[in-house]
């Protein structure tokens, strides 16, 4: 797409970044000082017309809130509506698969301070995406190009 790509692991502090290579699971209050971070990436290549992707874990609801809204996302249940000054248009592609396909492609990767073993924490803070959330559902169990090609389907029809 030739749009800008972040890695929002890139973001986590060296405190997070620990604590995860211990085997240790990242709770909220760990969590977002890094979405904030994150929103502020959004926010400015958002204010320069840049369409970005970021891969990032954004498993709660209220996550995916400050990912929109920034620290105002925090409290609030609603996100902000779209037009509001700072709200971020974004579409959350939930990529849903079965634990053990996911688990196998994590013990593939190397030099990550993630170790597979935190896979079951993830999966039990998970909060699916749902209305009214701006999101679709991709399931891994497709090839890669059928992902992308499901993915650059809904940006551009959205």
């Amino acid at each position: 797409l030739g749009w800008k790509f972040y890695d929002a692991d890139d973001y986590h502090s060296p405190e997070n970044k620990k604590k995860m290579a211990e085997g240790i699971p990242l709770n909220d209050e760990d969590r977002i000082p890094w979405l904030c971070a994150l929103h502020d990436v959004l926010r400015r290549e958002d204010s320069s017309r840049q369409d970005t992707i970021l891969a990032c874990s954004a498993l709660k609801k209220m996550y995916r809130r400050i990912l929109v809204s920034g620290a105002s996302g925090i409290e609030s249940n609603h996100p902000e509506q779209p037009g509001e000054n700072t709200a971020l248009k974004i579409l959350f592609v939930h990529l849903d698969g079965p634990i053990d396909i996911i688990a196998g492609r994590l013990e593939k990767r190397r030099g990550h301070f993630m170790p597979s073993e935190l896979l079951k924490s993830q999966f039990d803070t998970l909060e699916p995406p749902s209305a009214p959330e701006n999101f679709i559902t991709v399931s891994l169990e497709k090839s890669l190009p059928e992902i992308v090609l499901e993915i650059e389907r809904a940006i551009f029809q959205g």
